[in-house]
């Protein structure tokens, strides 16, 4: 053997070296590993369609929220209302509808508020070397110790007025809710930011950017904070189906929006007398508020995978 290559095999040498190399992209590689996890896609394909169904309502299912007909009060389901109809006749699909959508606005403004208190409370903690830091924890843990419920049952009796007459009835109670719910669910969030800040900062990248003259806050946007919202994202769907749940349980306590707003909570509120002639009425919201949250929670089991980097797929 001469130790020459074959015409052909340095043919498909040359194509591979001249082949350009795809570029890497962290967000295309997370999405691929997202794929592979059948639940979490199966999960977020439901979660769209609920979401298209409850934005999209008005376009295709034209029964009004409020139309009351005696004549068809605690009807079961039916061609003429899907879901039924609760005591005053009122079409229960139109009213599921439309409490989805603040539900789950309720749901992500209230992340929102937790994702950005959290964040910014743990990423001071972490990039801080005195005595900042451990008084922002000594406050987090201040708030971790507090009663969740009771608290937010308190906030509500002494604000709620306040609020209602700055904002209006509905809007008052939105911002209260959101404002309360978020306020009490930053304190895990910024305990898990401020542990990737810890192990981030001195790492050899962040280390090489401070030698090149890079400024505190460059090193916190620009090179530790893009590594560390993977457990943030995750952290944030969690939030999205607690914010949910709480929203719903004051609803169902009589203490969320007015009565004459249905959302899933308050459906499941009115229905609660009604459980043994009329199981549907409580059947499909606390139906739209398992699928919903069971949803949510896979997508974060899904994102956890696909964001972690020591993680083979």
């Amino acid at each position: 053997m001469d130790g020459s290559i074959p015409a052909s095999h340095s043919a498909e040498f040359a194509a591979v070296v001249q082949r350009p190399a795809r570029p890497f992209s962290p967000w295309l590689e997370a999405w691929r590993r997202f794929r592979r996890h059948r639940m979490a896609v199966l999960s977020a394909g439901v979660l769209i369609v609920m979401v298209a169904a409850i934005v999209f309502a008005p376009f295709f299912y034209g029964v009004a929220v409020n139309d009351i007909d005696f004549s068809a009060r605690l009807k079961p389901p039916s061609l003429a209302h899907p879901f039924g109809t609760d005591d005053l006749g009122q079409d229960l699909l139109a009213r599921i509808l439309y409490g989805g959508r603040i539900s789950l606005s309720v749901g992500f403004a209230a992340m929102m508020v937790a994702m950005t208190v959290g964040t910014t409370i743990g990423a001071v903690a972490g990039m801080s070397r005195r005595w900042v830091g451990p008084a922002l924890m000594w406050l987090t843990d201040l708030f971790l110790s507090l009663p969740a419920l009771p608290l937010l049952l308190l906030v509500i009796y002494l604000f709620r007025d306040t609020l209602k007459a700055a904002f209006g009835a509905e809007g008052g109670v939105f911002v209260m809710i959101v404002v309360v719910i978020g306020g009490l669910r930053w304190m895990p969030v910024a305990r898990l930011v401020r542990a990737q800040f810890l192990s981030l900062r001195e790492k050899e990248f962040v280390e090489a950017a401070r030698a090149l003259g890079a400024s505190r806050l460059r090193q916190v946007v620009r090179h530790i904070l893009p590594n560390a919202l993977g457990p943030v994202i995750v952290a944030a769907t969690i939030d999205v189906a607690a914010a949910i749940i709480a929203e719903s349980t004051l609803s169902f306590l009589g203490l969320g929006f007015p009565p004459d707003i249905p959302t899933w909570g308050r459906i499941l509120y009115d229905a609660k007398d009604y459980l043994d002639i009329a199981p549907y009425w409580a059947l499909f919201p606390g139906g739209a508020i398992f699928l919903t949250v069971l949803s949510i929670n896979f997508i974060g089991d899904g994102l956890r995978d696909a964001l972690d980097p020591r993680r083979v797929m």
